[in-house]
């Protein structure tokens, strides 16, 4: 009997580092592939990443060509994504968790928000093609674009912000329903102060999504090329992973240099605002 129970411990031991080493070796070939992307993009561009380069507008001489007009246009675009996006996201999934009723009604809508989160960003680029571009008649306008980038991130928004809601502990709001707080003043001074640093992480994962996708603006009307700044919401405009792609495009090789300077311009960015979310966040849970 005890010779059994040692072989079965023996191989459970052996299942768990095998297990174990598995997961490492999958950890260290992700770093791995990173690592010699970074290396690359940062061993070619950096020569090209200057002052002139940010400040000049896009040119077919590689010389004088620089990313201003995408960098604004990438600005404009994804403070209007999640200007649109965050409020309607975290409003959705507030009234699915704490003020529908559970219903079969309710089981299938929330399925199909899930569903939405996996859809290809082209099938959202046509959707906005169809709806803002030609029906609403936006045309190929910063904010066309805008709203098929809400329209992309928002089930990712919705079901974050709907697993944070589903942490926050019933003791809370039940202590708050018994000192006679209704149910919009549990939402504001409970829930939603509560779940807020998952909301957070949620919308930040999904606005660095929205900031590298180039298919859906292609498809609303994106420029490859813009030589001047945009001056409002109903303006042309391009971004900056447009004007990657339309650089990695051209066959001379210094269009690649300034390609893989534009990514670095583009992982800066992203790094940016991903700190700047979670210093927001942070300071929610130290105030919680």
């Amino acid at each position: 009997m005890q010779t059994s129970v040692k072989n079965n411990l023996n191989i459970r031991k052996i299942k768990n580092r095998v297990f174990h080493g598995l997961v490492f070796a999958s950890t260290m070939f992700g770093i791995a592939v990173l690592a010699v992307l970074l290396t690359s993009i940062l061993k070619t561009g950096l020569s090209s990443l200057s002052y002139d380069f940010l400040t000049n507008f896009p040119s077919r001489f590689p010389a004088k060509a620089g990313i201003k007009s995408a960098l604004v246009g990438s600005v404009w675009i994804i403070s209007l994504t999640a200007l649109f996006a965050f409020p309607i996201g975290v409003g959705t999934a507030v009234y699915l968790e704490e003020y529908s009723k559970k219903s079969w009604y309710n089981t299938f809508l929330q399925l199909n928000i899930s569903n939405l989160a996996g859809v290809p960003s082209i099938v959202y680029g046509i959707l906005g093609l169809t709806v803002f571009v030609r029906m609403l008649n936006f045309g190929r306008s910063i904010l066309a674009g805008a709203m098929t980038l809400a329209l992309l991130i928002l089930p990712v928004i919705i079901v974050a912000a709907q697993e944070a809601i589903k942490s926050v502990p019933e003791s809370l709001k039940h202590g708050a329903y018994a000192l006679g707080a209704s149910k919009w003043q549990v939402v504001k001074t409970i829930v939603l102060p509560t779940a807020m640093p998952g909301i957070l992480t949620g919308t930040i994962l999904a606005i660095s999504r929205a900031l590298g996708e180039a298919a859906p603006l292609i498809m609303v009307g994106a420029m490859g090329y813009v030589a001047f700044l945009p001056d409002g919401i109903m303006d042309s405009y391009t971004t900056l992973p447009i004007q990657i792609f339309n650089w990695t495009s051209r066959p001379q090789a210094e269009f690649h240099q300034l390609a893989s300077a534009g990514i670095i311009v583009l992982l800066v960015l992203l790094l940016s605002i991903n700190a700047t979310a979670v210093l927001i966040r942070n300071k929610c849970q130290n105030r919680m």
